[in-house]
């Protein structure tokens, strides 16, 4: 079990690579948001969890299977992932954060992920998001996003 990675694994750093080039940028593993989020785009109040699919109980998956030994100790683990993962969505959305869970499995099929990332970070159509209006006002004021202050 001590070897059994929490963060940085790589169906994580697969969805980074793929969020990244997709021209997003984002944080890592906020720990003021329930449930440590595995990507928080803050700008945009949505965070993304990647879930590997056994610790998470992926039902439907292959990979998402019951351990036939030690099962006294298995059933309540997988089931108490389950309710705290079901208590930290809930609670990030009274929080007003909206959340992606990608599956470890889903890796296999990265063209139709990225489309699943994309429709879930770009705003819907006909909206202006928070990032596009800041964008704009700076621009109407003349100065230059984040330009450098000069001292004199």
């Amino acid at each position: 079990m001590r070897r059994i990675r929490s963060i940085d694994t790589s169906p994580e750093k697969n969805i980074r690579c793929l969020v990244h080039a997709l021209g997003y940028r984002y944080r890592l593993y906020c720990k003021a948001l329930p449930g440590k989020p595995d990507l928080v785009f803050a700008g945009r109040r949505k965070v993304i969890f990647i879930h590997g699919c056994f610790w998470h109980q992926h039902e439907g998956c292959i990979d998402c299977h019951t351990p036939k030994s030690s099962t006294s100790y298995w059933l309540p683990k997988l089931e108490r992932n389950k309710v705290r993962d079901a208590e930290n969505q809930r609670r990030l959305k009274e929080l007003g954060w909206n959340h992606l869970i990608i599956w470890a499995c889903e890796l296999e099929h990265s063209a139709g992920l990225a489309g699943r990332v994309r429709r879930f970070l770009d705003p819907p159509a006909g909206t202006v998001s928070k990032i596009a209006n800041k964008r704009s006002k700076t621009r109407e004021k003349g100065t230059k996003p984040f330009a450098a202050k000069s001292s004199k």
